[in-house]
């Protein structure tokens, strides 16, 4: 008999599997008679953000299954139903649409800055669904625009923020250049920075924009070199051309630091950049999974579900259920229905939580983000991220 089924791509597979094959059964009810609370998610399984796609994903998926293994929430079980986007807005707000109107959604993880913006007015039209997502981005920091949305970290400029508050200590008066992409997430803090900047008493002699895939930054190298920074700051990349800069700004002398944010500091990104990379510091709002430096009973419980590396999308996508379920908790424990506004107010209602070691300090959410997060430093001889500074609270 010939075989008609299609062979799934194993993206699909695993976003099957992370959604326990809920999506076939839609509004299914537990034991308790009582409605799954749904997390939907546009998660890019594929295309250029597939690397983190892949990590939030499992992130999700392993932390809605410990919450169900432990009874739920009040009796009531999480299920998680994930589309995958391929990083495209227009697929994303498919994405949105399918598992909106399939499921009664409380809570939705969204895969990128466009999406996030262009699905806020029907976030605020509905008035169901509590979003978070992969966007570090300093406008959806606005709880008067953004009502219905947070971040799951500290945003672009606050990341700025906590290397510009290290510098500030390690060597006062520095002087900081700023290296960013010709992109939205690019320029995203570089004005902020500059003031922040200035106001801890450092000066910015220089800041440089490229184009997002260029590697051919000699021209620039040369007018990074003539500022003579102390650090140089990269933002807007995931890699390339930051090997570029290190390299060459080495090779002509330069004696900056180097530094990077959240998207560019997962651990296999940096090792990438080969022994010239050893040094190279950033900002990471939680910890690595393989930091023991102090008791983590939450990245213990991870190391034994998945023993090999997990990245930091993965931690990213773990903490954002690890909210949305302290927020579920929390509204239903009040005894309010589970909708947007309620939700929200639940979750800034967080004050010294702990994530269980995953965040290195207990946290508060007062409003669309958590401006916390720690330097890290590459050790390219143990092939790890290890602690630079202390935890960084910007409140």
């Amino acid at each position: 008999m010939p075989k008609t089924t299609k062979k799934l791509s194993p993206q699909r597979r695993a976003l099957l599997i992370a959604a326990g094959l809920a999506a076939a059964v839609p509004f299914a009810a537990n034991a308790q008679g009582n409605e799954d609370i749904v997390i939907g998610g546009s998660i890019p399984m594929t295309g250029v953000f597939a690397f983190a796609g892949v990590g939030i994903n499992a992130g999700i998926a392993d932390y809605v299954k410990m919450v169900n293994d432990a009874g739920g929430i009040k009796g009531r079980k999480l299920r998680y139903v994930p589309e995958d986007t391929g990083y495209k807005v227009d697929v994303s707000v498919a994405a949105f649409k399918k598992i909106t109107s399939q499921n009664k959604v409380n809570l939705y993880y969204g895969d990128s800055t466009g999406f996030s913006k262009t699905i806020n007015p029907e976030l605020d039209r509905g008035g169901q669904i509590l979003m978070a997502g992969a966007s570090f981005a300093t406008e959806l920091n606005d709880p008067a625009k953004y009502p219905n949305q947070f971040l799951v970290g500290p945003d672009y400029t606050e990341q700025i923020g906590i290397l510009l508050r290290h510098i500030a200590k390690e060597k006062p008066g520095a002087k900081v250049a700023f290296v960013y992409s010709d992109s939205e997430f690019g320029r995203d803090p570089i004005e902020a920075s500059e003031a922040a900047a200035k106001k801890l008493g450092l000066s910015v002699p220089v800041k440089l924009m490229t184009p997002a895939g260029s590697v051919d930054v000699s021209t620039e190298v040369i007018k990074l070199r003539r500022a003579a920074p102390d650090y140089t700051i990269f933002h807007g990349y995931i890699l390339a051309p930051i090997p570029e800069f290190v390299q060459q700004g080495k090779q002509m002398g330069m004696t900056s630091k180097w530094m990077g944010t959240f998207w560019t500091m997962d651990s296999s990104t940096v090792m990438k950049m080969g022994e010239g990379g050893d040094g190279f510091m950033g900002v990471m709002p939680y910890r690595y999974y393989y930091d023991t430096s102090a008791k983590a009973p939450m990245l213990d419980k991870i190391r034994a579900l998945r023993p090999e590396y997990q990245s930091t999308a993965y931690t990213q996508g773990f903490l954002t259920a690890m909210l949305f379920t302290e927020a579920a908790k929390r509204t239903l424990d009040a005894g309010k229905p589970l909708d947007g506004k309620n939700l929200k107010a639940a979750l800034n209602t967080i004050k010294d939580f702990d994530t269980g070691g995953i965040i290195g300090t207990p946290i508060t959410i007062k409003g669309n983000s958590i401006p916390v997060g720690r330097v890290y430093k590459a050790d390219m001889k143990a092939q790890k991220m290890v602690p630079a500074s202390d935890w960084i609270a910007l409140n």
